[in-house]
């Protein structure tokens, strides 16, 4: 195999694997229910789907070159995350567990998982940033930087289901109320914060 791919691939992994929104909002739904997680775990696939065509386009190169715009995304990205963040922070003001089930099971998964993927533009500028190095000088283009995106969406599709179901075994314990609580405070503060900090960089910037 291409040793450019074996290292582009070990890459892409750790960028995947890298804690984020992408991440808690999968374990936020996990903590519903198995199919929850997964359900919006194939809605941050989705999401990549959106990026890996935007970035064989070179879409992704018009947001480097509009700073309005990235700026634009990532106001809209940011405030999605802070209401997920203090949509569920308002869920630990409900004192029963399967409330608690209850109102998460009712935010659509996969419209999450994809509107906080699809939304982060930090995605499409790691793709532009990231792909270029791994195109050997003369071969092309656009096949290779597509295979390269693939391997991101394949990761992608192997990482966040397996999440959604380690989170959904260790459920017996993580949904006991006061541990149910807990990780969803985390949850919540996470959301929050990433949010904010998504919020905060183009309006420091502008």
């Amino acid at each position: 195999m291409d040793g450019q791919i074996i290292a582009f691939t070990g890459v892409a992994a750790g960028m995947v694997a890298m804690p984020g929104a992408d991440f808690t909002v999968v374990v936020r739904n996990a903590l519903v229910s198995r199919r929850a997680g997964v359900v919006c775990a194939l809605g941050v696939v989705g999401g990549l789907l959106v990026h890996t065509a935007l970035a064989v386009a070179g879409v992704a190169a018009v947001l480097t070159a509009v700073p309005a715009l990235f700026r634009a995304l990532q106001l809209l990205g940011g405030g999605y995350v802070l209401y997920l963040g203090v949509r569920t922070l308002l869920e630990l003001r409900r004192t029963r567990t399967e409330t608690v089930v209850e109102a998460g099971a009712a935010v659509r998964p996969l419209r999450q998982g994809f509107v906080t993927n699809a939304l982060n533009p930090k995605v499409p500028i790691t793709f532009l940033s990231l792909l270029p190095q791994f195109v050997p000088q003369g071969s092309a283009t656009l096949p290779r930087t597509l295979l390269l995106a693939l391997i991101v969406v394949v990761l992608a599709l192997v990482w966040f289901p397996a999440v959604a179901v380690l989170v959904d075994r260790l459920g017996r314990w993580l949904r006991r109320p006061r541990a149910a609580r807990a990780v969803t405070g985390v949850t919540a503060g996470a959301l929050t914060v990433l949010g904010v900090m998504l919020l905060a960089e183009p309006l420091l910037a502008a």
